[in-house]
């Protein structure tokens, strides 16, 4: 077993880990596409244990107990719809809800409050003339994030991939916050500091409270580099879009 420890700049809510960001730290562990479970929060600036067992990649808490886990992937992944391309992503992030309400702005991923190469300032706002929940950003990683070699970890490609999801549904029908519970993942090419992207989430299924969201990653040729699936539990009684937050271990 080894030990990790989630530095607080990688947050989502101020106290716990940014739940992309600890999907991908768990998908490093295993080939190919990874469904990851988040079972609490994820405790910042402690030290962890992670350990691969009987074909999973675990994160262990205090007392050795489970925190999450990650295992090969447990659905398909959903096929997305094609980029918009980086001009409408740009236009689109214009109507990020965040911009003007206060929703999380210190998350790691989708955090107004944070500086570029701190957080990823994923924005995502709903598409000009698409179908109400289909929302894009663009996004250039920064060189903070990057190896020797100028790509990015698949921990920052999964935290990018993750919020945008959340905002699917807030643009679908707007609502308190949420958490993930589980996150499938896949990337399929590597992801370079300092080049544009496209991201796009859109709304897939709503089941009780649960409420079913895809995300993908475009270079900006339109071609796609990752996905992923997302299962999101809907907190607390419904109100306006204005008291949305992701106020969870995860986003």
């Amino acid at each position: 077993m080894s030990k990790i420890t989630i530095g607080r700049q990688f947050c989502g809510p101020p106290n716990s880990g940014n739940g992309g960001y600890v999907c991908g730290v768990l998908s490093r562990e295993l080939d190919g596409a990874v469904t990851a479970v988040l079972r609490a929060p994820i405790p910042l600036d402690a030290e962890l244990g992670l350990e691969r067992r009987d074909g999973l990649a675990l994160l262990l808490g205090e007392a050795g107990a489970t925190i999450a886990q990650g295992g090969p992937a447990a659905q398909e992944l959903p096929e997305p719809p094609p980029s918009p391309g980086l001009d409408a992503a740009r236009e689109a992030s214009t109507r990020h809800p965040g911009l003007n309400e206060r929703i999380h702005p210190i998350c790691f991923t989708c955090g107004t409050a944070r500086d570029e190469g701190d957080g990823l300032r994923v924005l995502p706002g709903q598409v000009a003339g698409a179908e109400t929940g289909l929302v894009a950003c663009a996004w250039t990683p920064h060189a903070n994030f990057a190896a020797a070699d100028g790509t990015v970890g698949a921990e920052i490609v999964w935290a990018a991939l993750d919020c945008p999801g959340y905002f699917a549904w807030v643009e679908k029908e707007g609502r308190h916050g949420a958490l993930l519970g589980t996150m499938t993942g896949e990337i399929l090419e590597p992801v370079k500091a300092g080049e544009d992207y496209v991201v796009v989430a859109w709304p897939i299924l709503k089941d009780g409270r649960k409420e079913i969201a895809g995300t993908a990653l475009y270079d900006a040729a339109g071609r796609l580099v990752a996905r992923s699936h997302q299962v999101w539990i809907v907190m607390g009684p419904r109100g306006p879009m204005a008291a949305a937050a992701p106020a969870s271990a995860t986003a």
